[in-house]
């Protein structure tokens, strides 16, 4: 049986809402969709690029704590309020994710829980990864 491991970020909306910021069961990590909020406080308002930025480096916190790595993500799901700006999200995904190449999607969408945010990132990864 394998067993599963919650990480918290402990923002209240965890507990309110009932998730994890991320959950490890045997060798997946899947992690919660993440935003651009850094010590309860947004970082990057209007700027796509930053805040994308940043939920890349709140996704590799959170992966660090699990044990993992950018490396090991292999899904990526990125939802963006305003799809004409998808290339200053793509510009910091790339960045990062240019030589790991997780397979991934980008969708527009019509809000976020705060209209300060633009960007929300969803991840998968594999611990076992070579």
């Amino acid at each position: 049986m394998k067993q599963r491991v919650r990480f918290s970020s402990g923002v209240i909306w965890e507990e309110k809402v009932g998730y994890s910021r991320a959950v490890k069961a045997g060798d997946r990590i899947l992690i919660s969709g993440t935003t651009a909020i850094v010590e309860g406080k947004l970082v990057g308002k209007g700027d796509m690029y930053l805040q994308t930025k940043t939920v890349i480096e709140n996704i590799e916190s959170v992966l660090k704590r699990t044990g993992s790595r950018l490396e090991d993500i292999i899904r990526l799901r990125v939802f963006v309020t305003d799809i004409s700006r998808w290339e200053e999200a793509g510009k910091a995904l790339g960045e990062k994710f240019r030589s790991i190449k997780p397979a991934q999607t980008l969708v527009g969408i019509s809000a976020l829980v705060d209209p300060d945010m633009l960007v929300e990132i969803e991840a998968e990864a594999l611990t076992d990864l070579q």
